[in-house]
Order: structure tokens, then sequence, then C-alpha cells
């Protein structure tokens, strides 16, 4: 049975109408991410380079513990939380369950942000940033680097491992019905004897 052929233009406009939404959400969020990001590092920087220096406390060990711990947590839970959305965005539930995981990824990975305002800004508040942590957490920066490493590794090993499980299992879904055709076949006579004949 075919289709009519008016209902290929019409899966083709919807395809687009939805790529199209999809790029124009996307833009549009990258925009105000950027203005709240340029509206946010005029104060942020200053203000949690005074929240780690309080924490710290001019430790350089403390520095290094805490910027590995910043640097794993809020580096491994915003990838695995997108992971999950990637995931489940097709399925039951799938894109409510995409979106708390996307918004999660974001609140999580907010400390690592704001160390980048820190490292990566131009302003006023970033080079104050600097240089509290400089004097009051000394080697924060740099573990908070190499945490963010760690948890990069960690992600791109279990993805793959992930990754490899389905395609392992898609294989054998597929592989299956080929295996169960030589079955239905050999129950099936060679030579189905004529009617009004018998067979001694």
């Amino acid at each position: 049975m075919t289709t009519p052929s008016g209902d290929v233009p019409e899966r083709k406009r919807s395809s687009f109408v939805t790529w199209r939404n999809r790029i124009i959400a996307l833009v549009v969020a990258a925009v105000v991410l950027w203005v709240a990001y340029l509206i946010l590092a005029a104060f942020i920087p200053r203000w949690w380079a005074q929240r780690i220096a309080e924490n710290v406390h001019g430790s350089f060990a403390k520095g290094i513990w805490s910027g590995l711990a910043i640097g794993v947590v809020c580096t491994a839970l915003p990838l695995f939380l997108l992971l999950l959305a990637g995931m489940t965005w097709r399925k039951r539930g799938g894109p409510f369950i995409a979106g708390a995981s996307a918004v999660l990824a974001l609140v999580t990975a907010i400390p690592n942000l704001m160390t980048l305002t820190i490292v990566l800004g131009d302003s006023n508040a970033a080079h104050a940033g600097e240089r509290i942590l400089d004097v009051d957490a000394p080697g924060y920066r740099g573990a908070v680097l190499v945490g963010a490493i760690v948890a990069a590794v960690l992600f791109l090993l279990v993805a793959f491992l992930l990754v490899r499980r389905r395609i392992r299992k898609h294989r054998a879904v597929k592989q299956q019905p080929d295996q169960e055709k030589p079955r239905v076949s050999a129950e099936i006579p060679p030579n189905p004897a004529e009617p009004g004949t018998h067979e001694f």
C-alpha cells in the first residue's frame, strides 16, 4: 500500500518546522545565558572568591581538596544529567525527565561557572577575585581544573560503555529473527505429500 504523495511534503514541512523551532529555542537560550553572564560578571567573581576564601582560610591543602571536590562533582553531575536527558528523551515521560535533568545540570554546574567568571573574566571583579584566590585560597583554581578533567574522562568512559552496550543489544535484536528462520523452515516437510497419496 502506497502512501499519498501529499503526505511526503507534509512530513518534510513538519520536520523542518520542528528543527527550526529547536534552533530558535537554542539561539534564544544562548542569548539569554550570555546576557545573564554579562550582568552577573560585574559582581559574581568577587563574591564567589570571598566565599571560597572564607572556606579555605589560606590553607594550601584545603584549597586543593576543595578545588578537586568541586571540580569533580560540579563537572560529573551536569554531564551525567545531560546524558540522562538524552537517553530518556524519546521514552514515555521523557521530555519532562529530560527537561528536569537539564535544569539540574545547569544548577549543579553553577560553582564551576562562577569559577570560570574569575579565570576567564576581564572585568575588575574578575581581577579582584583572582587576587583573593591567590592569597586566601592557593591551589584552588588548578585543583578545580584537574577535577574537571578527571570527571570528563570518567564521563567519556561511562558514555563509551553505554553506547557499546546499546550497539550490542541492537545487533542481538537484529540477528534474532535471522536465527529463527532456519528453525521455522526445518519444521516444514521438504516434499509435502500430495492429496490422495499415502506414504509407506
